[in-house]
């Protein structure tokens, strides 16, 4: 799962960034700081797989991964090149999901001001700063794509007339200031030749509401504001602290735990954040469990456990030919695989199995 954290400059983008990856020292308080992506790679909280841990004993365990990308923070004008703002925008398009982190803090921890882009705090007016460059992005991208499609499509090429279908339902779209993901196209082939598109604003959208140390809830009228749009766009909200991120990653795990209480917080971002892309992206885990290790894997709701078996390794889907499964519940029930089988618990699915959340899986495959 990858995900590109995207906004303003001096939004506390970069901070949450280094907090999450544990990065170590913070941006500068100045725009463009992160001049390059930065990519983290971070593990997913994941309380299934200690859970799985307790009764198979392995080597090692391998949470599922989350890819973040910061992408250094965009300004009005970003889609014409503002501020490096095309080459920022080119490595939005490889992510699954986008991050917007929206600043809701007047001032900093200690009081110490931070100077707003635009002058004054207004997290819609950021939220639709952004939306509008990267819809702006996107129009660049059909008008460029438009007339070779349309060449295409006069000598009868099928993708190229699905392409040439979708540019043109698209771009009223976005030129009414929509996001491409406003529009819903029920035609695989067409959802398919969008896919292709590299369109940015078809991307599902996570907003991080960056509240201040006295707001970690994001009650405060700022963070409501953020939570409103996101209610009206369909999109997700997640209030975090920054600030506060960022000291609990340079504390040990008792220290961590003692400041989250003192804070009234169950546990830090990453696991609120990560839950949350999941329930964004449609996504659920299924696990593999042996004497080497245990091991979280990501897949989309409804896949099937051939395509399942192939996020392991092509392999397995190319010749699979079954697959053995029991729930994380069974194995806490009957405490080992054997128990399980004996129970009648232990079940064995074909090619059609549509995969559930928390299956612990074995795939049987010949290549």
């Amino acid at each position: 799962m990858k995900a590109g954290i995207v906004g303003l400059p001096n939004v506390g983008k970069s901070t949450l960034f280094n907090a999450l990856t544990n990065a170590g020292a913070l941006a500068a308080n100045y725009p463009f700081a992160t001049i390059d992506p930065n990519i983290g790679v971070v593990p997913i909280p994941d309380p299934r797989l200690e859970i799985i841990h307790g009764f198979v004993k392995t080597q090692k365990v391998i949470p599922a991964m989350l890819h973040l990308v910061d992408i250094a923070g965009l300004v009005r004008g970003a889609s014409k090149g503002e501020g490096k703002g095309n080459a920022f925008l080119g490595h939005i398009r490889d992510v699954d999901a986008i991050i917007q982190v929206v600043r809701c803090f007047e001032s900093a921890a200690g009081g110490e001001e931070i100077t707003h882009v635009d002058g004054k705090v207004d997290p819609v007016s950021d939220i639709e700063t952004i939306e509008l460059e990267l819809i702006l992005s996107d129009i660049q991208t059909l008008e460029n794509a438009h007339s070779k499609a349309k060449r295409s499509a006069k000598g009868g090429d099928r993708d190229s007339v699905n392409r040439v279908k979708v540019i043109e339902a698209l771009m009223p779209v976005l030129e009414s200031n929509k996001p491409a993901r406003a529009h819903r196209f029920d035609d695989p082939d067409l959802v398919k030749a969008c896919s292709l598109l590299g369109l940015i604003t078809v991307k599902p959208i996570l907003y991080i509401a960056n509240v201040s140390d006295d707001d970690v809830n994001g009650e405060g009228e700022l963070a409501q504001k953020v939570r409103a749009h996101a209610e009206s766009v369909g999109a997700v909200m997640v209030p975090v602290c920054a600030q506060i991120e960022s000291e609990l990653a340079e504390l040990d795990d008792e220290d961590k735990q003692e400041m989250l209480e003192d804070m009234g917080m169950d546990e830090p971002a990453l696991g609120r954040l990560a839950r949350a892309a999941y329930m964004l992206l449609g996504y659920q885990s299924y696990y593999t469990a042996g004497e080497k290790e245990v091991r979280a894997w990501t897949i989309p709701h409804g896949c099937k456990a051939p395509q399942a078996a192939g996020v392991i390794h092509t392999d397995f889907e190319r010749g699979f030919i079954r697959v053995e499964c029991y729930s994380v519940d069974d194995l806490v029930e009957y405490k080992t695989e054997k128990a399980i089988k004996e129970a009648g618990k232990l079940r064995v699915e074909g090619k059609e199995y549509v995969m559930h959340d928390a299956d612990v899986c074995n795939f049987l495959f010949n290549v």
